[in-house]
Order: C-alpha cells, then sequence, then structure tokens
C-alpha cells in the first residue's frame, strides 16, 4: 500500500494514542497488519491503537474506506467511489408504489451494487465520483451490497479523484484456492468438487434451494456455495468464473450464481482421493489466508493452558462451568468433561487449539472414568492438568479443523489430532531450536 493512501490512517492512529509511538511507528505497524497478516484497515487500524492502550472505539465509524473492505450487515460504512451505472424504477413496498434508483459503484478495489431508497434530492448520474457518510450494507448471494437510507449523506468530488480507468473492471481475477481472500472482486478458480449437498434457506422472505459444499485444487480445500442449480456432482473438475469470495467466521468461502460462468473441464488433474489425502501445512500460509477450512498443520505443543483437563459443564447450554457456576444459569449442578486448551507453534506461527473429550482421551491415554478416579484420589482436579501436562508438553501432534482468525491470532477446535512418532528426544530438540531460530 502506497505511503499517500496510508498517510489519512496513520494520522488517525496518531491522534488516538497521543506521542506514545512516532508515525513513522505507525506507519510500519499498520503496513505489517495490512500485509502480512492481510487485516482490513480498519481491523489494523483499532488492533493497533487497542495494543498500545487508546481508545478504539473511535475507529468504528467515521472514517473512509474502500469498497473491498466493505463486509455485510455493517450499520454506517463511509467511502468515496464513482458512480459506475445510475438507473431508475418503480417498487410496490407495503402496498404502495415507490421509486428508487440503483446501479453499480466503484473505486480502485472493486464495484458493488448500490441502492438509494430516498432518492429525491440525491440524484446520481453515471461518472459521478461521490463521498458518502452513513450508508449501510447488506448481503445478497454472497456479495455486499450498499444500501442508502434515510441518513446517509452524499457530497459530489472532483471526478478527477477516481478516473473511470481507475475503477476496477476487467476479467475476473485467477486465483487458486489457497490465494482466495474475503472480497477480491469476480475471481476465477478451478477446482475439483469433493462434495454437494442441497439446502434449503430463506431469503427475503421467499424459500431457496442453495447448494454448499467442498471443492479442492493442488493449493488446498474451501467451502462454496452455489446459490443457483448448476448440477454439480462430486468427483467433477469445473472452471468457475465471476465468483466471488467472502469470509465466514474469517475462513473464506467462495460463492457464485447464475451470473458466474462454469465449465466442466477434462484435463490432467488431481483425483477427488488425491486431492481429500491430509496434506501438512505451515502456520503461517493459514495465517496469510486469514483462516481456513478442514486444513491440518504439524506443530509442537509449547503450552496447555489453564482450563485444559477434568471441567464441568452446565446442563442446560453445556458451557464449562467457573466454581460450580454457569455464566447463563447461575449455580448448577454439571456434569463431567475432558479437553485440552493447547498452544501449537511449527516454527512458522502457532495456533490456539481446543481438543474435545474424544482427542483428549486418546491424546492422554486415559478415559473420563480414569480421570475422575484420579481426581478423587488427589482430591484436586489439578491432578488431571498435571497429567497433561506431563503426556503432552513439547510433544509433537498433527491436527487438523477449521481455523478462523481474528486480533488476537489463530484458532482452531480440533476434529482429529495424532501424536507425531517416533518421539524421540533428537526430535524435539531440533523443533525446539528451529522455534527459537524463527522467534
Amino acid at each position: 500500500m502506497g505511503e499517500n493512501k496510508l498517510a489519512p490512517h496513520v494520522e488517525d492512529v496518531a491522534r488516538a494514542l497521543g506521542s506514545k509511538l512516532s508515525e513513522e511507528e505507525i506507519e510500519s505497524e499498520l503496513k505489517e497488519y495490512i500485509e502480512v497478516y492481510k487485516l482490513t484497515i480498519p481491523m489494523a487500524k483499532k488492533t493497533m491503537v487497542k495494543k498500545h492502550g487508546g481508545d478504539a472505539s473511535a475507529f468504528t465509524t467515521g472514517f473512509q474506506r474502500k469498497l473491498a473492505e466493505l463486509r455485510p450487515n455493517e450499520p454506517n460504512v463511509d467511502f468515496v467511489a464513482r458512480v459506475v451505472t445510475a438507473n431508475d424504477k418503480t417498487i410496490e413496498a407495503k402496498g404502495e408504489k415507490r421509486r428508487i434508483m440503483y446501479g453499480l459503484l466503484g473505486d480502485d478495489t472493486t464495484t458493488l451494487p448500490y441502492t438509494v431508497w430516498e432518492p429525491e434530492g440525491m440524484q446520481l448520474e453515471k461518472g459521478d465520483v461521490v463521498s458518502v457518510k452513513g450508508a449501510y450494507t447488506r448481503e445478497y448471494r454472497g456479495r455486499v451490497e450498499v444500501h442508502f437510507g434515510n441518513r446517509v449523506t452524499v457530497r459530489r468530488e472532483d471526478p478527477a479523484t477516481i478516473d473511470a480507468s481507475d475503477v476496477a473492471q476487467g476479467p475476473p481475477k485467477v486465483v487458486t484456492i489457497n490465494q482466495i481472500r474475503d472480497s477480491m472482486g469476480y475471481i476465477e478458480v478451478k477446482a475439483r468438487v469433493l462434495s454437494v449437498e442441497p439446502k434449503d434457506v430463506t431469503v427475503q422472505g421467499e424459500e431457496k434451494t442453495i447448494y454448499t459444499g467442498t471443492m479442492a485444487d493442488q493449493t488446498g480445500r474451501i467451502q462454496f456455495t452455489a446459490w443457483s442449480d448448476f448440477h454439480l456432482k462430486p468427483g467433477e473438475l469445473v472452471k468457475i468464473s465471476k465468483a466471488t469470495a467472502k469470509s465466514w467466521r474469517s475462513i473464506p468461502q467462495v460463492n457464485f450464481d447464475d451470473r458466474a460462468e462454469l465449465l466442466r473441464v477434462k484435463e490432467k488433474f488431481p483425483t477427488a482421493e488425491e486431492l481429500s489425502r491430509t496434506s501438512i501445512v505451515p502456520i503461517s500460509d493459514v495465517a496469510q489466508r486469514g483462516g481456513a477450512a478442514d486444513v491440518s498443520v504439524r506443530g509442537t505443543i509449547v503450552e496447555v493452558r489453564d482450563g485444559s483437563g477434568l471441567i464441568m459443564r452446565c446442563q442446560e447450554c453445556k458451557r464449562a462451568l467457573q466454581k460450580g457456576t454457569c455464566k447463563v444459569h447461575g449455580r448448577v449442578e454439571g456434569y463431567p468433561d475432558l479437553r485440552i486448551k493447547a498452544v501449537i507453534d511449527d516454527g512458522t506461527g502457532s495456533v490456539s487449539t481446543v481438543f474435545g473429550r474424544e482427542i483428549t482421551e486418546k491424546l492422554m491415554g486415559f478415559t473420563l472414568d480414569e480421570c475422575m478416579d484420579k481426581a478423587r484420589q488427589a482430591m484436586n482436579f489439578d491432578a488431571v492438568k498435571d497429567s497433561l501436562d506431563e503426556a503432552l508438553l513439547f510433544r509433537i501432534v498433527d491436527i487438523g479443523g477449521n481455523v478462523t482468525a481474528d486480533a488476537y491470532g489463530l484458532s482452531m477446535i480440533a476434529k482429529e489430532a495424532e501424536l507425531v512418532t517416533p518421539d524421540s528426544k533428537e526430535d524435539i530438540e531440533t523443533l525446539l531450536v528451529d522455534l527459537e531460530e524463527t522467534k
């Protein structure tokens, strides 16, 4: 990102932090969040201000963003964009006819559809460059839409602010699955369908059948949603053009509807069986993608966190109890369970991981009943945590599951896990040296 484009955001952070950091330090750290950790500018600014003790609430509204940074269901967004198309039509709402405007807005990152619900006094024309404050967003068929309500303000800018040639356009961006990021605009991806199933949903009050599943190429697997019936079958190799990328719980997904172009492809490509096999990826790759679905990593268990071992859960909501108390249901009689909360590090990055009862029993070699007996004999639940430390700390493990990302790093709820053998002292020492060298 160029210095001139980042400068206003550096000034925002500097005002929020006072004299805690120089503008050079702010710019360097912002670039790291944006370019390395792939955070949006708003999230990068909020994360940085919070980290250094400033008031991050100042960044929830009131700053301009690129269209590609907008997310669905945001109540208040500000941006500058060029009106690519502008159309009028009359609709019927609540038994009354009303006039609206609609079309496309664009900047140098993407184009998005818009709707003006109160067009009187806000006549937009093709080619206008407008500064918009107080719009809101919705999602339709996996794509962000911008809505101008009664709180929006629109000011015309110099048309040279965004030249027509600067508006993102042209053919979809050709990507592999590991390159897919949220809000990339139109993309083209070639992958083999691993699974697909219909799902009935309600969209704007109407019942609709969509198709969800998983597809894969040599770089990874990803979940998809097809909003039209393309008659997809498991095992097919397809090339999808004019699809869009979005994230659900920070995990990238592919969406496409009847505007997309889908071709069955016959060429040399890994089979569905080959693509379904587990392949280990570096944690740093997952961090750069901002999360991933159905991914496997290998690393060392460098920490077994408090809250691991034998716990009690609420009978109603299944939350872990704290001193016999549920956050929702108060003082309750719980039931016993096992879990591990651990940090896995592979030398390129780390991921906080939660293992459920079944995997915990497998990894530590004790059943829940045996752990209950151990706790009774010691008259202390911490005895099980001590056993976990002894059995697992600094062991190498393969884990698989969905990885999500937020301002605090990567998290995974493990679907599967396996301790790596042989578990020699040399293996551990080698990996620990690697970890130290990369810090």
